[in-house]
């Protein structure tokens, strides 16, 4: 047999590593549009991932730079978020007033006067949910309260309403109960006549009362007569039916306001009441 020479063997070899020209690259037979396509998918895969704020919602939008009304949107919503999380306060009351509120309270007849002499009031009720806070319940209500207005000090006679937060816990009347949470007393005892300071009938204006815990001891009927502060320091302070006028130092609302107090009222809920001016009760 004849051997190939040296040079036809050289030739061979580097024929074996030519592509062959009837076999053209995978790349060069695919159409051009398909082409494009790869390389665009390989750029868009081997790109870093900066992230796309582009319809996302707010909160991704300030975490990726979002546009600045997203941000601000986003931004927005978290402070609502925040606020909601807070248990809502009795409106109108300063710290050291908040801090006179019972823990375990969670019903407050807020009375809030107009001016230190003033004897215009605003009731509202409030009661507090363990999520929520302070929510109201009932009112607001026009009422009145002492003659004068409002005293830190309070005296027998001297025809202003104490100051401060003060239990609920005994109800009464000349008549019948009205549906009462609280223990009713219902007695003709509390029958009153003759007239107010600007001459308007006092009669019915004891036919419903709530003893405000001031200078009186609790778990009594309203019409005991201890006084532990002394006779001096007055006592006798009570919620009852408004008779048109100003008062001795109690706080009065209209007789059907005094019905739906009375059967809203629950011993369950350490009822107070909050009672004084405007200035007074934000200190």
């Amino acid at each position: 047999m004849r051997r190939p020479s040296p040079s036809s063997r050289a030739r061979h070899r580097s024929s074996r590593h030519r592509p062959s020209p009837t076999r053209p690259s995978r790349l060069r037979s695919c159409p051009a549009f398909l082409v494009a396509a790869l390389l665009l998918t390989g750029c868009a895969s081997l790109a870093p991932d900066r992230g796309d704020s582009r319809g996302a919602g707010p909160v991704e939008a300030v975490a990726a730079g979002g546009p600045p009304g997203q941000r601000a949107a986003a931004e927005h919503r978290g402070v609502d978020a925040a606020r909601a999380l807070v248990p809502a306060e009795i409106p109108g009351l300063g710290p050291e007033t908040r801090a006179d509120l019972p823990e375990d309270s969670n019903q407050a007849v807020v009375a809030t006067g107009r001016s230190r002499n003033s004897n215009r009031t605003t009731v509202v009720v409030y009661e507090r949910d363990p999520v929520s806070g302070w929510q109201v319940a009932a009112g607001p209500w026009p009422a009145h309260n002492g003659l004068r207005g409002w005293t830190d000090d309070h005296d027998a006679g001297d025809r202003r309403s104490p100051i401060g937060v003060f239990g609920l816990t005994d109800a009464g009347g000349e008549l019948r109960d009205p549906g009462a949470r609280l223990p009713y007393d219902r007695s003709s005892d509390y029958a009153i006549s003759g007239t107010g300071f600007e001459d308007e009938p006092l009669a019915g204006s004891f036919d419903y009362v709530v003893a405000i815990n001031y200078n009186r001891r609790p778990g009594h009927t309203p019409r005991h007569l201890g006084r532990p502060l002394g006779e001096e320091k007055g006592g006798g302070i009570w919620i009852h039916v408004d008779h048109g006028g100003p008062t001795q130092g109690c706080v009065s609302v209209a007789r059907p306001r005094m019905k739906e107090l009375l059967r809203l009222l629950d011993p369950g809920k350490r009822p107070v009441v909050v009672m004084g001016d405007r200035a007074s009760l934000a200190r």
